[in-house]
């Protein structure tokens, strides 16, 4: 195991057990320093000891570094491998190709979109899509149609790259008070996948935030309602509670209009409650079972959404994500 993969690999095991941010960035920032220097350079900081002279490198990632470099296993990945027992491999976990919503350091995720891509390469994936928020949610630092516009030019290199694993165009796209979509239609024309979520004004009437949510799925360009409570189940106090809106108009307006139900598995989120998850099954709804990851190690979080879906009656045919790269990005004729 190389130095990088073996501290890439800590980072990706903290993120998917949830540990605290600064811990994950300490072996993120160690494996872009060791990245960046020459063989020669790692060699002789490794033999006389002076690795960590080098900014980003402390005590213990420089021992992962010298053990990873010997040819040993680290022993802080040793640790991190033999602690929890791995989510069931369901067979909706098995059936699923891809995950509709993931996030990038374009927004507020923590990684570039190559690394969550070759993240999700090794995880078994076929293919993500790439779905960082939207212009007016400033504190997610949203794309600007501009962002945006570059952002796909990168994709393409990517992709190029990647093939045949591919990265999906899209966005988190904000679902604005009165129900449209916050971005351009010829720019959410040309996006393999777009996924539309509330983000404000979350204690809206139950009236006025049904026919919001209803006129964005209807948007002929929305492929996912993206958690459609906006819970919390962690937080400042006691969370966030969910939204008030008339699930079944809204279920039946994704029925109607071919747009997948979220099934978010941020633990925070496990957004729709199983009450509404239930309810948009009897409806005839499809779904999305997606990670909502900002950071590789959480586009591991897949199988509590699988064993939710199984427990509910969903079988694979009505998830999207079981579907090839092609199929899921030929939603749209510029797909």
């Amino acid at each position: 195991m190389e130095p990088v993969q073996a501290l890439r690999q800590i980072a990706f095991r903290l993120e998917r057990a949830g540990e605290p941010t600064y811990r994950v960035q300490a072996f993120r920032r160690a494996a872009q320093v060791v990245d960046g220097l020459a063989p020669d350079e790692l060699a002789d900081r490794i033999r006389t000891g002076s690795l960590r002279q080098l900014p980003g490198i402390g005590e213990t990632t420089a021992q992962v570094i010298t053990q990873a470099a010997s040819g040993q296993q680290p022993d802080y990945l040793t640790r991190l491998l033999g602690e929890g027992a791995p989510a069931p491999l369901t067979g909706m976990r098995a059936a699923l190709r891809g995950d509709c919503h993931t996030h990038s350091d374009w927004s507020d995720g923590g990684s570039p979109p190559g690394e969550m891509a070759e993240a999700a390469r090794e995880l078994g994936h076929e293919w993500i899509a790439l779905t960082d928020h939207s212009p007016r949610l400033t504190v997610a630092n949203g794309l600007t149609a501009e962002r945006l516009v570059a952002q796909l030019d990168l994709i393409a290199e990517l992709n190029a790259g990647l093939a045949p694993f591919r990265i999906l165009s899209g966005i988190e796209v904000d679902i604005l008070e009165d129900g449209s979509l916050d971005q351009s239609e010829e720019l959410l024309g040309q996006l393999d996948m777009v996924v539309a979520s509330v983000h404000s004004k979350l204690r809206m009437p139950s009236g006025p935030m049904t026919e919001r949510m209803v006129a964005a799925i209807r948007n002929p360009h929305t492929d996912v309602l993206g958690h459609c409570t906006g819970r919390l189940l962690v937080g400042r106090g006691r969370g966030r509670p969910e939204s008030a809106f008339d699930p079944e108009a809204v279920f039946t307006a994704c029925r109607d209009n071919n747009v997948a139900v979220e099934i978010n598995c941020r633990p925070e989120r496990q957004d729709p409650p199983d009450a509404l998850l239930e309810l948009a099954v009897k409806i005839g709804c499809t779904f999305a079972i997606d990670t909502d990851a900002h950071a590789p190690g959480q586009l591991d979080w897949l199988g509590s959404g699988c064993v939710r879906a199984e427990q509910h009656g969903i079988t694979p045919d009505r998830v999207i994500n079981t579907a090839t790269a092609l199929a899921v990005g030929g939603q749209h004729p510029s797909g």
